[in-house]
């Protein structure tokens, strides 16, 4: 299982992890307010208000998750970390996997 980090401009961002859930790329996508980011860019310091998607995902799918991102994202650069998990709650791990690996789905 994968944590992935993404920020996002506030008006899309729903519809970006709306598509990751149901394709199956995503079991859970939290879109957490209030972020304010301050940023190097093209040699200016840039500002914006954005949301920050936690994206609960499978092992496998995840070349395909960050791809999808990368392309669907308005940025140009979009901040993509992923977090490997190590450790949790089996049931919801288990879920996790089932909901976004390439197993069927519930």
């Amino acid at each position: 299982m994968h944590l992935v980090l993404v920020s996002h401009p506030p008006d899309s961002a729903a519809e970006l992890a709306r598509g990751l859930v149901e394709e199956g790329l995503a079991a859970c996508v939290n879109i957490m307010p209030g972020s304010r980011s301050i940023y190097r860019w093209e040699d200016k310091t840039c500002e914006a208000e954005e949301v920050i998607l936690t994206i609960k995902t499978a092992s496998e799918p995840i070349e395909d998750l960050i791809e999808t991102i990368a392309r669907r994202h308005p940025h140009e650069c979009p901040e993509v970390i992923v977090i490997p998990v190590t450790t949790g709650l089996d049931r919801y791990m288990q879920w996790v996997e089932k909901m976004s690996g390439k197993e069927e789905t519930l």
